[in-house]
This record gives C-alpha cells, structure tokens and sequence, in this order.
C-alpha cells in the first residue's frame, strides 16, 4: 500500500465534519474556526532516525532546528503565523547529556527564530533509535487562509526558490562527500538546516493574488500533483524554467545524477508552491522583490488532469514531455 493510499483510507474513515471545522484531512494543516474573523491551524510532522536523519552526520543542533522548521513551513503554506509547538521525544537508552543538550539548543532557537513557542508534549523511551514528533498550531484570518484546493485552469505554477538542494545534499552525505568543498556547502545546508517561508507565505496569503499553495516537502511533482488533485486540474511544467543552484552540476558530477530528477522529485525544498491568475505575474513579483523574494515562475494549470513535465531539445532536437505525477518521495 502506497503511503497517498494509506492517507485516503484514513480520510474516508473520518467525517471531517464538526463545529468550527472548516479543513479536515488534506491540506498542509486543518482549519478550526477560532471566532472574531480567526482560525486556528494545526499540523504534525514526525522526525524519525534513519527515515528522516542520520545522527551520523545530522548535528543535534540542526537537527532541533529542522525538527521546528518542517513543522512552522506547513503553516506558512496556509498563509498564517506560527504560535506555539507541543513536542514529543522518544529516546534511546544511554543517550549522551550532550546530544538532548545540544538538541534543545537547537529547537528553543528555531521558536525565537519564527517567533513560536514550545509550551507541552511527552518524552519516552524508545527502544532503538530517536524519534520525535510535533503539533504546531498557528493562526490566520479565516478569509486569507489559502488551500490546495484552489488551483484554476489557465494560473501559473510558482515556486518561492531554488529546487533539488536538500536532496542533493543528502545524498552527498550518504557517499561521504561534500564537508569539505565550500561550493557544496548550500547543498548539505539544504538538507541540514532547512528555513520555512514565513513570512513570504503570510506576504502571498494577504496579497489576495495566491489561488492555492503549499509547502514543497515531498518534491515539485509529488505536490503539484496533490493541489491538482484537490482542485480538480492538472499542469504543465517546464523544465528550463526550474530554478536550480550552481552547486547541483557539481554534486551531479562527483554523483554521476541527473540534477533534473533533484530538482522535480527529491523532496524536503521547503519552499512555497502556487498558483496565481497569468495576468498577475507581473504584480506577484513586484510583491515579492518588495520584500527581498524571488519567486520563480515554472508552469501552468491546464484542464487536463495529471502533471506533465516538458523537457526542450537541444541542438535542434525536438523536446519530450513526461508524466510525472506523483513521482517524488513517499514513505510507503
């Protein structure tokens, strides 16, 4: 069974219908109404040794800060602002007092950094490896609040920055390489210390010009084809339009990948992932330099259900295009 699979027989097992719920099961977070024109968002995400990270190589420190940052990124795909974080931690017997330490150290610098606070949760035992889990619970204007669910035929598809790093990073770690060469720093930084678009999804959210939007935690494909799936429509990608880093050709070199599959499928950008009507590109970006952003402009929203991806000749060649719904990272 498919990890989506799995999720849509736990949706279909839930009503997600009940006072003051306005988004149940399947965006980045639920909605409850909080009352005076407010909502409440809430999330979970959990971090698992082995699954999400390797204490081999994943600093405690940066490992509480990524813990705090995956969690807040879903909240600002919604539009809204952090407030507090229920943390629960289970560790293995015989962990050193400077790991928890430094792992504190980390997640209380993340809440000042996103301006949360950690306010409950559980520490228990676990008997092989570290595992933690987060609620985080944010607010928003109930009527700037932005859904998947709102994609239109004819918006353009936008991400808030450069894809593929956090993946390529990873898999530098995985071979052994990279700690040394300054140029791939970005890359192992990606995946290490990832930063969520606060305050750009709160900049997009209350500009009224975002259709839908989420947060790029499983890879371009995987969630472009989750909002076409919630608002009923599919898209067109090009790949000459993905925003990538100098450093990927060098990790794909000593690699021997293909940064394209990074940028398209690896997951864990962070970055933010919308749609606006064509005719407001031009406003979008003007918003977005205002506030020290770029925002990158990759593909379009059409009828046809499914994602596509379409690569350009070179040479005189003709191009090719490739399904790529669905093609990123599950855990099933």
């Amino acid at each position: 069974m498919r990890e989506r699979e799995l999720i849509d027989i736990i949706a279909a097992a839930t009503t997600g219908a009940g006072k003051g719920i306005l988004q149940g099961i399947g965006d980045d977070c639920a909605v409850i109404e909080k009352g005076a024109g407010r909502v409440w968002l809430l999330t979970m995400d959990a971090l698992v040794e082995s699954v999400h990270f390797d204490p081999g190589w994943h600093p405690p420190e940066l490992l509480g800060r990524k813990a705090v940052s995956v969690n807040v990124s879903d909240v600002a795909a919604m539009g809204g602002e952090p407030g507090f974080l229920l943390l629960s931690l289970a560790l293995p017997p015989g962990l050193d007092d400077t790991w928890i330490s430094g792992f504190v150290a980390g997640f209380t610098s993340a809440c000042e950094e996103y301006g949360c606070l950690l306010v409950g949760g559980d520490t228990v035992a676990s008997p092989a490896g570290i595992s933690l889990s987060i609620t985080a619970v944010g607010e928003a204007a109930a009527d700037r609040v932005v859904y998947r669910s709102g994609a239109r035929p004819g918006d353009t598809v936008w991400v808030s920055g450069p894809l593929g790093l956090a993946a390529a990073g990873l898999d530098l770690l995985k071979a052994g390489l990279g700690r040394e060469e300054a140029s791939l720093r970005p890359l192992l930084d990606a995946h290490l210390d990832p930063r969520a678009r606060t305050g750009l999804g709160r900049i997009l959210a209350q500009s009224g010009l975002v259709h839908a939007m989420m947060d790029l935690s499983d890879g371009l494909a995987t969630d472009l084809a989750h909002i076409c799936r919630q608002s009923g429509v599919g898209a067109r990608v090009r790949a000459d339009r993905l925003p990538g880093h100098p450093a990927l050709a060098r990790a794909a070199s000593l690699l021997s990948r293909d940064p394209l599959r990074w940028m398209i499928a690896g997951g864990e950008d962070f970055e933010l992932l919308f749609t606006t009507a064509a005719g407001d590109a031009e406003a979008l970006e003007r918003l977005a330099a205002a506030s020290g952003h770029r925002v990158h402009a990759v593909g379009m929203i059409g009828q046809e259900e499914g994602v596509v991806l379409e690569i350009p000749g070179t040479g005189g060649a003709g191009g090719r295009e490739e399904d790529i719904a669905f093609r990123g990272y599950e855990h099933l």
